[in-house]
């Protein structure tokens, strides 16, 4: 139960938390939350103009269009930016609040998940961007998108699993959070969001596919872009190791947070 607690008996804490954080991002800016509408539209302009228009991108199977592959590309961006906030801030997560720490009955696990309900909404700014702007560039948007939190739902809880490990393992190993960087890097540049795996060479196919990313932005695209149906299959296959890997993540943090008083 400790592992769904966000949902269950501390639901208002991690709201409270996650509300907190959202707000405290924007506070003292003079269009508040409205950065958070801003902001994608301002990166979906930056990517237009430098991967469109600039190196002349364009993706295969879509009609060659600079706003087409700047459409194609942002759900592939944002998809990331969400995995890359989480697992970033996450080492120095436990480190960062060292007074809920010294609470007993503080429910640590909590703080990963205002964390990613926090880079969720970001998340959702983003989607909703994307949606306003595939109508005004088609004038319709596919009914398949409402399949959005379906999709999303695994990443979600695989992010959350990792990020249990991450956070936990931060509090002994320092360095953690000087590769984080390198590493959410690392899964942008070897994931489908900016590079196509048809296009890639077989030898190296097989790295961009084990990428968790790379299914989750497919499908993404598949039911914003292209109109069509999830893969239900690799979606249960996908959800059921997400899970799994939440459980284990879940475990682990558990198992570390006992000594996070004394090491901190």
């Amino acid at each position: 139960m400790g592992l769904l607690s966000a949902f269950g008996r501390d639901r208002s804490l991690a709201f409270e938390l996650t509300r907190r954080e959202i707000l405290g991002r924007y506070r003292g800016a003079s269009f508040g939350m409205l950065w958070s509408l801003i902001t994608p539209f301002l990166m979906l302009l930056v990517y237009t103009l430098a991967f469109g228009f600039i190196m002349k991108g364009r993706w295969p199977g879509s009609s060659g269009s600079t706003t087409d592959f700047a459409l194609i590309l942002f759900a592939g961006l944002t998809v990331h930016g969400f995995f890359a906030e989480c697992f970033t801030r996450a080492p120095q997560l436990i480190v960062a609040n060292t007074g809920y720490v010294k609470r007993v009955v503080f429910p640590l696990e909590i703080l990963v998940w205002s964390m990613a309900f926090s880079a969720l909404f970001h998340l959702a700014t983003n989607m909703l961007v994307l949606l306003l702007l595939f109508v005004g560039v088609k004038g319709v948007v596919h009914p398949t998108a409402l399949l959005l939190p379906i999709i999303l739902a695994p990443l979600v809880i695989l992010t959350v699993g990792v990020c249990w490990i991450v956070s936990a393992l931060g509090v002994y190993l320092r360095d953690i959070g000087q590769i984080a960087g390198v590493i959410a890097a690392a899964m942008l540049f070897l994931s489908s969001a900016i590079i196509p795996v048809e296009s890639v060479p077989e030898s190296y196919r097989l790295v961009f596919e084990l990428n968790p990313l790379t299914f989750i932005i497919n499908q993404v695209r598949e039911v914003v872009i292209w109109g069509r149906g999830p893969d239900w299959t690799g979606l249960g296959i996908y959800t059921a190791i997400a899970c799994a890997f939440a459980v284990v993540g879940y475990l682990v943090f558990k198992k570390l947070r006992v000594g996070f008083a004394d090491v901190i």
